[in-house]
């Protein structure tokens, strides 16, 4: 893969350790800390798609509300107090281990960086700050400036808008396998960072490589 005239980066699961909602807090039981985690992002994910589908739009932190009120009870938790500390450390995500390093590197490259994300403002705002990445990003987009989730092309448009490049000179990054796809589909280049070993999609699209961790990242050989 060329070097890229930007990274864009997907925020939720690519940068950002979810499950670090759950498996951090003590309220929850360890017993049930996955299949929550499991069912809340399915869930998630479900609202905005269906949303974005019935052209009513809600910001993602609605959303991610929605899904945990959904996500709870089905697994027998029924404890406002503990879904006000889950909902909370959304603004404090984990990010994974190699991020800060990858991140510096591409950066001592001269390459262009931002998030992307279905994210609200100012959740990135909070996780962004939280994980001390303010200097390492370009910019930090939300869905929230076009009003539809991805993987709508008005998304993916916004980076290329926002960053003045050439969708085909950007490399797009994402763990979520849909989310890899949509960027294909829409020509930016793409590397899918199949954190979590999933299949592969039957979607218009095809990323051009596949890694496990955002060190794999195949430009950062001639960095």
């Amino acid at each position: 893969m060329q070097r890229p005239q930007a990274c864009v980066f997907d925020a939720y699961g690519t940068l950002f350790d979810f499950a670090s909602t759950v498996n951090r807090s003590n309220a929850v039981s360890p017993s049930v800390r996955e299949p929550l985690v499991s069912l809340w992002r399915q869930k998630q994910l479900e609202y905005t798609w269906l949303r974005s589908l019935e052209g009513i739009h809600a910001d993602f932190w609605q959303i991610t509300g929605d899904a945990l009120d959904v996500a709870m009870p089905a697994i027998g938790i029924d404890d406002r107090a503990i879904r006000d500390v889950l909902m909370n450390t959304w603004r404090a995500l984990d990010v994974f281990p190699e991020v800060r390093e990858v991140l510096g590197r591409i950066r001592g490259m001269n390459i262009r960086t931002a998030i992307l994300s279905n994210g609200s403002p100012e959740m990135l705002r909070s996780a962004v700050a939280h994980a001390r990445l303010e200097s390492l990003f370009d910019a930090v987009l939300s869905v929230e400036e076009v009003g539809v989730y991805k993987p709508h092309p008005k998304v993916y448009q916004l980076a290329a808008d926002r960053l003045a490049a050439d969708r085909r000179k950007i490399t797009f990054i994402s763990s979520n396998a849909w989310d890899a796809w949509g960027a294909s589909a829409f020509g930016m280049h793409v590397v899918w960072c199949n954190r979590y070993g999933q299949r592969r999609e039957n979607l218009p699209g095809n990323p051009d490589c596949e890694i496990r961790s955002l060190s794999e990242l195949p430009f950062l050989s001639h960095s």
